[in-house]
């Protein structure tokens, strides 16, 4: 394989799990055969504060597309009473089925940690989400090894989800920033896609730098290039594995992503 390839490309190689036989001809399957790995620890930050509801639905559909269900989802009481209820509706939308989610709240980020620390050693789960804002999380590099050892012996799929801080170094095996964007229109002017940047800022033993605009197909659980997103190279290939529950015209509508600083 080229080692300089398009950017959907390398998305392409990165956001997969598991193996099939070359000869599955499902999308998924392809996507499966190389990439982003299950069993490991992995980290979305929100560009900006406005960003968190898309760094969460991109953990979320990247929990989908790998069939890493169910889905423990883990929130602290404060992020309930600041942002609000998870909205079935949109998760529904987004194509994670009510029965493959497990909330659980706690009452602190230590708690959190704690209940965390249990859940990735459950080979019962698919994914453990783990959302977090500000600084409060404590997930420095100590708790971060012990993920991902939890999650390398159990089989778990541990994503993290930061939103509201600055990127601080961890064991994660990629880290991912990720912000909203304005969908394309389907025709008759219909509600297009959910769309989002998304750009990998670690990959663990390999480049990183990626950065795509890509759009969420639910039904065959895969990223499209946007119709009018630039190309220069384009095999025509769907990029499956991840996604955003956002409609378009949202708070991050009409302006470029923010930067995320990176960290070893």
């Amino acid at each position: 394989m080229s080692e300089s390839p398009s950017s959907i490309a390398a998305l392409r190689r990165l956001v997969a799990s598991g193996t099939t036989t070359q000869a599955d001809p499902r999308p998924l399957d392809a996507w499966r055969r190389s990439g982003l790995a299950r069993a490991q620890l992995h980290e979305m930050y929100a560009a900006d504060a406005a960003d968190g509801p898309a760094a969460i639905g991109f953990a979320v559909a990247l929990a989908l597309a790998a069939e890493a269900l169910p889905v423990l989802w883990l929130r602290t009481e404060r992020d309930e009473a600041t942002t609000g209820r998870l909205h079935a509706t949109g998760l529904a939308e987004l194509g994670l089925p009510p029965d493959a989610l497990l909330l659980v709240l706690v009452p602190d980020d230590d708690t959190a940690l704690r209940v965390a620390a249990d859940a990735a050693r459950c080979a019962g789960l698919g994914t453990l989400l783990l959302e977090s804002r500000g600084r409060g999380a404590g997930l420095d590099l100590t708790v971060t090894r012990r993920l991902m050892l939890a999650a390398e012996t159990s089989g778990v799929t541990v994503f993290s989800v930061r939103v509201g801080v600055a990127v601080v170094p961890s064991a994660a095996a990629t880290r991912w920033g990720i912000a909203a964007c304005p969908s394309t229109a389907l025709a008759a002017d219909a509600p297009g896609l959910p769309a989002f940047d998304v750009e990998c800022l670690r990959r663990r033993g390999g480049p990183a730098g990626m950065r795509e605009r890509v759009e969420w197909n639910r039904d065959d659980r895969c990223f499209d290039r946007p119709h009018r997103a630039p190309s220069s190279v384009d095999d025509g290939t769907p990029v499956a594995g991840a996604g955003l529950p956002l409609a378009a015209g949202g708070p991050a509508a009409g302006r470029s992503p923010a930067p995320v600083r990176r960290a070893r």
